[in-house]
């Protein structure tokens, strides 16, 4: 494929704009560039084709299997986009008010209320703008809540295991808190004896992921919840993997104080180049009057935006990202309460089913059944590594799953099929895996020198992070 630079003709553009309809303003000499801008210069036909021909060459939920553990890379249902693009959602403006954004408001409200119920909690705000700014909003809430205890100064520990999300001790820290790591144990859980160790006088909270980044449901959770409170900490759910358990599992009842969701992974909003994001976040009742706002409340026959009690305040400008939430709400709305149970029965089918097809080749790393995905171990032959089959599946046609994470498990790949996937489609992966690790025995040149179809070959990654070319 030519690169712009080849079709490149003097004046050529692809952009004509309009003449100025106000007075023309001089730009003040010291913004102006001192010499040309160095880009090709080519005609609209040729921008659009070169832009789509990259495009067909990228992998994505709508052309490829995509199975990125702990990234719930399911199919976002076009229907999203229809009720996204309706004129008066579309159209909104986050300084219109009250009185002229009752529609917009009301679905707010609405979605706060499906979460809360499908959670367990007791209220929800929609106003993060992602799952790590969620993570962020809860530790947040946990602090404010010891501070206003006047316990603050003494409780400055949250424990993370060692199978959570890697972005929770950073979280953590930003909150100002000290983290502390729990190992799990020998099938995967949260290790109690570690963990009520650490239970005292200065435990500020636990963050858990569950399932956590093992594919695993933490099987002594009860325990740990009940021992966390017993020490006066709080704790907080990463509900990135709330895929596996909606519709059947709430956290809430089971004694989390709060957790956040990632609208992109369980209920559909795009995985669309880091973002936009949304990252709602539910609390119980020790909690819930530390969330922030605004919220959407109901008011007479209407509804209106205000900011709970002892509100953390505002986590970002405005009232969440709509657009995305829009389609969180069309999604749950479509399912209801069977249709969510549905997904995650499908989705710990999906992943189990898969799980057993490689298992001769790619024994998961826990001997136990997962729940939406699973964790094994890409060095199948000696001197095969795990990115050298990540690299093969990609000339198989098929995105390399999530590798090298979780940390706890050497050579890692990570997998996770989804609901959204049809048993071919999972059949094949499953085929493609288990020739790959024939050819790592008897070719494993195929594998070293992967991959072979694509324009591009494999790259030097570690130098790529290590001096990156950021200028064109």
């Amino acid at each position: 494929m030519s690169n712009l630079w080849k079709i490149s003709g003097e004046g050529r553009s692809a952009v004509y704009l309009p003449g100025l309809d106000v007075p023309e303003t001089p730009i003040p000499s010291e913004l102006r560039r001192q010499e040309e801008p160095n880009l090709p210069e080519v005609a609209e036909m040729d921008l659009v084709r070169h832009y789509t021909n990259l495009s067909r060459r990228n992998f994505s939920i709508d052309t490829h299997f995509y199975p990125l553990g702990s990234c719930t890379m399911k199919y976002n249902p076009k229907v999203n986009e229809v009720t996204a693009a309706l004129p008066g959602f579309r159209n909104a403006h986050p300084y219109q008010g009250d009185d002229l954004s009752q529609g917009a408001i009301e679905l707010l409200y609405r979605m706060q209320e499906q979460l809360t119920a499908i959670s367990g909690f007791e209220a929800t705000s929609l106003q993060p703008a992602a799952g790590a700014q969620g993570e962020l909003t809860g530790i947040l809430m946990i602090r404010k809540y010891h501070e206003e205890r006047g316990e603050l100064e003494v409780r400055r520990k949250i424990l993370v295991p060692d199978s959570a999300h890697g972005t929770n001790p950073a979280t953590a820290t930003m909150a100002g808190f000290q983290s502390k790591e729990i190992p799990s144990d020998k099938k995967g859980n949260i290790d109690l004896e570690a963990l009520r160790a650490e239970c005292d006088e200065t435990l500020a909270g636990i963050m858990i992921t569950n399932p956590n980044t093992l594919g695993l449901f933490e099987e002594n959770i009860v325990e740990v919840i009940d021992a966390v409170h017993k020490a006066g900490g709080m704790v907080y759910g990463d509900g990135a993997n709330f895929n596996a358990v909606m519709g059947i599992v709430k956290p809430g009842e089971l004694g989390f104080d709060v957790m956040h969701y990632n609208v992109h992974k369980t209920f559909t909003g795009p995985h669309g180049g880091g973002g936009p994001g949304a990252g709602p976040v539910s609390a119980g009742a020790a909690l819930k009057d530390y969330l922030p706002g605004p919220i959407a409340y109901k008011k007479g026959d209407g509804y209106e935006l205000k900011q709970p009690p002892k509100t953390i305040g505002r986590m970002k400008l405005f009232y969440g990202n709509f657009g995305i939430l829009v389609r969180g709400f069309t999604y749950i709305s479509m399912l209801g309460a069977a249709g969510l149970r549905e997904v995650t029965e499908n989705a710990v089918l999906n992943a189990n089913y898969l799980k057993a097809l490689v298992a001769d080749n790619f024994p998961a790393a826990y001997d136990r059944n997962c729940m939406h995905e699973f964790v094994c171990r890409g060095d199948i032959a000696p001197g095969i590594h795990t990115l050298d089959v990540a690299k093969r599946l990609i000339d198989y046609g098929f995105h390399p799953p999530t590798i090298y994470f979780p940390l706890i498990v050497p050579e890692a790949m990570m997998i996770e099929p989804t609901e959204t996937e049809s048993r071919e489609t999972i059949e094949a992966f499953a085929d493609a895996l288990n020739k790959i690790a024939d050819e790592a025995v008897n070719a494993p040149e195929l594998l070293h020198n992967a991959p072979a179809s694509t324009s591009v070959k494999r790259l030097d990654e570690a130098g790529a992070v290590k001096k990156p070319v950021l200028r064109y």
